[in-house]
């Protein structure tokens, strides 16, 4: 049944495909295999989202491993000022610990890739996101609610190369340069915002991630002895300074990270549930958005009333889910969004932290909306608060609890 549900696929005839290409290997395996089994252009796109690659270079690629076009776009001031920031003021962090950094690209480039498709009058889209992760979600769910008419091919959930080995052995039979090998067979994933590696020994819960699996971050072991301290403003609940020099988005991310990243700081090693059902272990770096969102909350929680900070930490849930699982482009996202700009307009000031190997930790925050009142909190001279009035006050908050109590005396004693 499978062999057959694949040939069905393949029998769709599709004249030019647009294929989503980062030169890992997957896609450059997925090039040469399109040509094999659809006899279609290829025409490749990449977005450059931060990752620091040589994107001339895999356009080169692209090209002299068959594709016709590659087309190659800067958008790490989009990815910052239209996915990141949006994510910081919702507090994402899926599942209370990963920043997201690929899911919050995803529908940037899926809906580039759409928008490259159009303009050359494509018939299909391709990616190289495997049967059984939350990507194939995020790029297919973009592009039919962008472009619904386009044909989507998703190679990995058709082809014959069912293991990365075998995909390794096709790649060096043709003579297609791939970036890792059968005893590192590692996935990596990096852009801005963080890096994902997975697969190999990483399987393995038991297993700790071997040393030369980590891109962005030291072994905190081997960090600088001592501590650094530094200060993010915010404004509006992003960040705008460091140490009071202003700096723009992509500026400032890339330093957090360098800083933070020299320290080991921002290493996370979760057991994640994917979208497709199964779960999943995950090793991220993500030393900017370590620091920026321990930063944000802690301005949050002296600038948001109790009532508001305590809702929003349920609509981040639910916008958490919504970058997780590919509906960035759907209505609820939309409708979240109108709430937290409104709530993140008194999220201003500063907020001082300190780094050291392996350890960010909060020493200060102020802020000109600091709902936090000296006189109403100490218990030293200057003490402002009505101590007199507690006693009405616990009295009508404990009332419920007093009168379901004499209710259930009163059944005790009838029984």
């Amino acid at each position: 049944m499978q062999a057959f549900f694949a040939e069905s696929l393949m029998n769709k005839q599709y004249k030019k495909i647009v294929c989503a290409y980062s030169g890992g290997l997957d896609t450059s395996v997925m090039i040469p295999w399109l040509k094999e089994h659809y006899g279609a252009e290829i025409i490749t796109y990449t977005g450059d989202l931060g990752q620091g690659e040589d994107l001339s270079a895999i356009k080169n690629k692209a090209l002299n491993t068959g594709a016709s076009h590659a087309v190659v776009d800067d958008l790490t001031d989009r990815f910052v000022n239209e996915f990141i920031w949006p994510a910081v003021r919702a507090s994402a962090l899926y599942e209370g610990m990963y920043p997201m950094h690929t899911a919050l690209g995803r529908p940037l480039l899926s809906a580039r890739l759409v928008e490259v498709a159009l303009e050359h009058g494509a018939d299909a889209i391709a990616h190289g996101c495997t049967g059984k992760g939350n990507d194939q979600v995020r790029f297919e769910v973009t592009a039919k609610a962008l472009a619904p008419h386009l044909g989507i091919v998703a190679p990995l959930r058709e082809w014959e190369l069912t293991t990365r080995e075998l995909e390794v052995d096709y790649a060096v039979e043709r003579g297609i340069p791939i970036p890792i090998t059968k005893e590192k067979p590692y996935s990596i994933d990096q852009n801005l915002w963080g890096c994902a590696i997975e697969c190999g020994e990483m399987e393995d819960l038991w297993a700790e991630p071997p040393d030369d699996a980590w891109l962005m971050t030291k072994d905190p072991s081997n960090a600088p002895r001592g501590s650094i301290e530094l200060i993010i403003s915010f404004e509006n609940g992003i960040p705008v300074a460091i140490d009071g020099r202003p700096m723009g988005g992509v500026e400032l991310i890339r330093y957090l990270n360098d800083l933070a990243g020299t320290f080991g700081v921002g290493r996370i090693d979760m057991v994640e549930n994917r979208v497709v059902g199964l779960k999943s272990r995950e090793v991220y770096e993500a030393p900017a958005a370590t620091l920026i969102h321990m930063a944000h909350t802690e301005l949050e929680r002296i600038c948001l009333d109790r009532e508001t900070f305590n809702y929003k930490r349920k609509l981040s849930q639910d916008y958490e889910k919504i970058i997780y699982d590919g509906t960035w482009f759907g209505p609820l996202r939309e409708c979240l969004e109108s709430f937290l700009l409104k709530s993140q307009e008194t999220v201003c000031g500063e907020v001082r932290l300190r780094v050291s190997a392996g350890l960010a930790r909060i020493t200060g925050r102020k802020s000109p909306y600091s709902l936090y009142d000296e006189g109403l909190a100490t218990y030293s001279e200057g003490d402002t608060f009505d101590r007199q009035s507690a006693e009405g006050f616990i009295e009508l908050f404990g009332l419920s609890y007093r009168t379901v109590a004499q209710v259930r005396k009163r059944m005790l004693e009838n029984k």
